[in-house]
C-alpha cells in the first residue's frame, strides 16, 4: 500500500490504517519539495501526482491512499483509471459517512485554499444529503504552521484563532478538519473550541480502506517491510514526523520522473 501528501499531514492517514491493519506493507511518500499542495495550480498538482503515481507503479502498490484532500479534490478524477491500481480519495471516501450523520444540520469545512476553491466537500456531501449546510472556509497559513514546527508559537496561536472566529458565525454542529496537517493542531483548536467538534476524516477513511480492501481479498498475512520517501529535506520530514509516527531512520531523498 503507499500513501503520499505534500508533507507530513498525511502521517494521520498512515498512522490510522497502520493500526487498523498491521499486516501491510507500506510506502509513504511526502512531496516536501513541492509543499504547500494548496497553494498550487491545478496543472502543477495533476504533475506531481503523476509522477508520485508513476514511482508507485515501479514499486508494485496494489492500492494508493491520497492522503491529502488537496489531491483529492483537484487530480482524483483525472487520474483515478490511468494506473495499474486502486485509488483510494480522502474526500470521495468519507463525505458519504459524514453526511449519514443524522445529527449534523451545519457542517464547517476548513481546508487548504486549493480545496475550499474546488468545493468538493459541498459538492460530495450534497450527493447524499442535500439537506446538509455546508460553510467551507480557507486556512491557508496553517499548513506552514505544522512542517515549520511552529505550533507552540503565538503568531500561530492567532492565525488558529482568527478562522476559528470565522468559522464561529456559521455555528456549525461539526468542524472537519479538511486537511491531513490540520489535525496535528488540535492542542491550539481546543483552547477555543471543545475537541469533539472536530472531526479528523483520516479515522473515517482507515475504516473504508480496510473494509474496501477485505471484500476484495487484498489484505496482506504477514508485514515485511515500511518505506518512506521525500523529494527533499528528510530530516526536517523526520522532526515534523514524531507529533504523530515514529521513523525508525531518515525518509530516503527521491525525485519521481
Amino acid at each position: 500500500m503507499a500513501f503520499f501528501d505534500s508533507g507530513v499531514g498525511g502521517l494521520t492517514v498512515f498512522e490510522k490504517v497502520k493500526k487498523l491493519l498491521p499486516n501491510e506493507n507500506t510506502l509513504y511518500f511526502g512531496d516536501t519539495k513541492n509543499m504547500p499542495y494548496g497553494e498550487k495550480t491545478e496543472e502543477q498538482l495533476i504533475e506531481y501526482a503523476d509522477k508520485i503515481f508513476k514511482f508507485f507503479e515501479t514499486q508494485n502498490a496494489k492500492a494508493v491512499i491520497m492522503a491529502c484532500n488537496t489531491t483529492s479534490a483537484i487530480t482524483y478524477e483525472k487520474l483515478k483509471d490511468n494506473y495499474n491500481f486502486k485509488v483510494y480519495p480522502i474526500i470521495q471516501s468519507v463525505c458519504s459517512t459524514i453526511a449519514g450523520q443524522n445529527n449534523l444540520k451545519k457542517l464547517g469545512v476548513i481546508a487548504t485554499p486549493a480545496t475550499i476553491n474546488s468545493h468538493a466537500y459541498s459538492r460530495e456531501i450534497a450527493k447524499y444529503n442535500s439537506d446538509m449546510e455546508v460553510f467551507e472556509l480557507a486556512a491557508p497559513n496553517w499548513v506552514r504552521i505544522v512542517e515549520e514546527h511552529r505550533i507552540n508559537q503565538p503568531q500561530s496561536i492567532l492565525q488558529v484563532q482568527e478562522i476559528l472566529e470565522v468559522m464561529e458565525q456559521f455555528s456549525p454542529d461539526k468542524i472537519v478538519l479538511a486537511c491531513t496537517h490540520y489535525p496535528y493542531l488540535m492542542s491550539i483548536l481546543r483552547k477555543f473550541m471543545p475537541q469533539d467538534k472536530f472531526i479528523d476524516p483520516a479515522v473515517y477513511f482507515a475504516e473504508n480502506i480496510k473494509n474496501d480492501l477485505a471484500e476484495q481479498n487484498m489484505l496482506n498475512n504477514e508485514f515485511e517491510y515500511e518505506k518512506f520517501y521525500v523529494s527533499s529535506n528528510p530530516e526536517n520530514f523526520k522532526i515534523a514526523s514524531e507529533l504523530f509516527y515514529q521513523l525508525k531512520e531518515l525518509p530516503q531523498l527521491k525525485s519521481p520522473q
